[in-house]
């Protein structure tokens, strides 16, 4: 059965009759399929069976895309709304307010074959950009997330750029450094009892408090520098954290300014790849459609034959009354049955054909040719 979450498109020959009587609320329109030029049997065959892949690989690519404006936008349903448009307008009203093909682009007078050469060179071709353009841009927001995540955390991992000042460290001496500490808040009473005594050669009097979390209180300890490796062992074996950090300001410059570039780039790339992105889902959605159109043909010449000239149907069926549609669509169209069956005799006559074809015949059989565009999701 057809998906309740999304727009079907139906094709039927142009000699019967296409109205009838759907359910309230569901959404019908004309889609108008151009009169393409058939070629041999063998052909029609092969690319009837090619296209479920080539379709298959639209509509990924489609989702990839949605997939990374919503990423883009946070998730935000209102905001994905605005840049999901084709055409500046919205997925619904291009294939519901009269869609025609698009002959100044892909020319009827081309073979089938060409056309789905070239809807599968465009559809591939923005495929590859916005795989180049997202990798791009992720490299770029891991690098920034990653340095600001240095900036978080608590005072036993997060970088010290920032929270330790000049005046916190003792430099230029000879024989004596500063050791910084991230002590538990539980161990704080234990630390201010034990650091004079944790090695030989610790300045007495010399802990004073730099920071503090909830989590972390951090000290600063004056030491001989003969001891520093002692004094670490020593830190460790009572819980206390030694962070490793040598005050720099010419290190402190270069980060910030990192950060602002790759803040700044990121900002930059971000706003290209939503632009991209909009521009992209328009164009591969149009793609899809005419892809859809060129099964439609083609399977519709393969199941009711020559002269080509069918009728195509748009409809938006409302979720709840999907099986009642349907169930109208195909007691409507019945008549079609004795037309629509050879083709479903000789795929189950020939094992031949059942083996090289088998993806053909496990499709969903109706009596008039059905295939669907998911909805966007917001």
């Amino acid at each position: 059965m057809p998906s309740d979450q999304s727009t079907w498109l139906i094709a039927v020959p142009q000699d019967g009759d296409s109205e009838g009587k759907l359910p309230q609320h569901t959404r019908v329109a004309e889609l108008g399929i151009p009169s393409f030029k058939t070629g041999t049997l063998d052909s029609l065959i092969a690319l009837s069976e090619e296209l479920p892949k080539q379709d298959a690989f639209f509509t990924a690519t489609v989702a990839k895309i949605v997939d990374t404006l919503r990423n883009l936008l946070n998730n935000d349903p209102t905001k994905l709304a605005q840049h999901v448009l084709v055409n500046e307008g919205s997925v619904d009203d291009y294939v519901l307010r009269g869609w025609k093909w698009n002959d100044s682009r892909y020319g009827v007078q081309r073979s089938l074959r060409e056309m789905v050469d070239v809807l599968n060179k465009e559809m591939a071709s923005i495929d590859n950009v916005m795989k180049a353009k997202l990798n791009n841009y992720n490299l770029v927001k891991g690098s920034l997330v990653q340095m600001q995540r240095k900036k978080t955390g608590n005072l036993s991992v997060r970088s010290l750029v920032g929270l330790v000042s000049k005046e916190d460290v003792i430099q230029g001496s000879e024989y004596l450094e500063t050791c910084l500490v991230a002590v538990p808040k539980i161990f704080v009473k234990e630390w201010n009892l034990k650091y004079e005594r944790l090695t030989n050669m610790v300045v007495p009097r010399s802990s004073s408090l730099i920071a503090s979390d909830s989590e972390y209180t951090l000290f600063g300890v004056v030491v001989f520098k003969r001891v520093h490796d002692q004094f670490v062992q020593k830190c460790r074996e009572n819980k206390f954290i030694f962070r490793d950090f040598v005050y720099s300001e010419e290190q402190i410059a270069k980060e910030g300014e990192e950060l602002e570039i790759a803040d700044t780039t990121e900002k930059e790339l971000w706003t290209e790849l939503l632009r991209l992105s909009r521009t992209n889902f328009s164009e591969s959605f149009q793609i899809l459609v005419h892809l859809k159109i060129l099964r439609l043909f083609v399977e519709s010449v393969l199941r009711y034959g020559l002269p080509a000239n069918y009728v195509g149907l748009a409809i938006r069926p409302e979720p709840k009354y999907t099986k009642k549609t349907l169930s109208v669509l195909s007691n409507h169209l019945s008549y079609l049955s004795p037309r629509s069956s050879g083709r479903s005799q000789k795929q189950s006559t020939t094992e031949e054909f059942a083996g090289e074809y088998q993806s053909l015949m496990e499709q969903e059989f109706f009596d008039f040719v059905l295939y669907e565009v998911p909805w966007i999701v917001l």
